[in-house]
C-alpha cells in the first residue's frame, strides 16, 4: 500500500469507529426516552433533533479522525516499512515509527479517553435510568419488552467497547503483532459480521427465516 493509501486508510477507520461509539450513545438515549417517557418521545426525539444528532456523530468523528491521522503521519518512518497488521491502524504505526511517540501517545490516549469516556457515561447512565424504569413495572410483559428493546443494542455495545479498548487502549511498548491480528479479527469481522444480526432478530420474518434454516 502506498503512504497515501494507508494515511487513507486509517482516516476512515477512526471516522467510522468514532462516528460508531457516539451513535451508540444517541441510541442509548434514543432508548431511555422511549421506555422513560413514551408519551413525550415523538416531541423529544423529533425528526430535527434526529438530524442534528446523526449529522454531529458524523461532524465529530471526521474531526477526531483528522487529529489522529495527522499525529500519526507526522512522526518519521525511516527503517522497516512494512505493516505488521492487515491494514494501517494506529498501533502498528506507532510501533513502525524511528522516532519518540510519546507525546502523539499521550494525546491520543487524552482525546481517545475524553471523547470516549463522554459517549460511554451517556450510554451508561441511560441504561441506569432504563433499569430503574423497568425495575418499577409490575407487568412481567412490559418488563420482557423493555428487555428486549435493550437488549440488541446492549449487546452490540458490549462487543464494540470490549474489541475496541483490547486494540487501542494500552502503550505502543506492549504491542504484540500476533495478539494483534487476532484483536484486529473480532474488531474487523466479528463484531460488523454479529451486529445486523444482533438488531435484526427481533424481526419475525427473520426469526422465522432462521428457525427454518436451523
Amino acid at each position: 500500500i502506498s503512504f497515501t493509501g494507508c494515511m487513507l486508510q486509517l482516516f476512515f477507520l477512526i471516522d467510522v469507529v468514532g462516528t460508531e461509539i457516539f451513535l451508540l450513545a444517541v441510541m442509548a438515549y434514543d432508548r431511555y426516552v422511549a421506555i422513560c417517557h413514551p408519551l413525550q418521545y415523538m416531541n423529544i426525539m423529533s425528526m430535527k433533533l434526529c438530524a442534528h444528532l446523526a449529522i454531529g456523530t458524523w461532524v465529530v468523528g471526521v474531526f477526531n479522525s483528522l487529529l489522529h491521522t495527522s499525529l500519526i503521519f507526522t512522526l518519521l518512518f525511516c527503517d522497516s516499512n512494512e505493516v505488521d497488521q492487515y491494514y494501517c491502524d494506529i498501533p502498528p504505526m506507532l510501533a513502525l515509527s524511528c522516532s519518540s511517540t510519546y507525546s502523539r501517545e499521550l494525546v491520543i490516549l487524552t482525546v481517545a479517553g475524553v471523547l470516549g469516556s463522554s459517549a460511554f457515561v451517556v450510554t451508561l447512565i441511560s441504561y441506569i435510568y432504563i433499569l430503574m424504569a423497568i425495575l418499577c413495572v409490575h407487568s412481567p410483559e412490559s418488563r420482557h419488552k423493555a428487555f428486549f428493546t435493550c437488549g440488541s443494542h446492549l449487546t452490540v455495545v458490549c462487543l464494540f467497547y470490549g474489541t475496541t479498548i483490547c486494540t487501542y487502549v494500552r502503550p505502543s511498548s506492549t504491542y504484540s503483532p500476533n495478539q494483534d491480528r487476532i484483536v484486529s479479527m473480532l474488531y474487523g469481522i466479528l463484531t460488523p459480521l454479529l451486529n445486523p444480526i444482533i438488531y435484526t432478530l427481533r424481526n419475525k420474518e427473520v426469526k422465522c427465516a432462521l428457525r427454518r434454516v436451523i
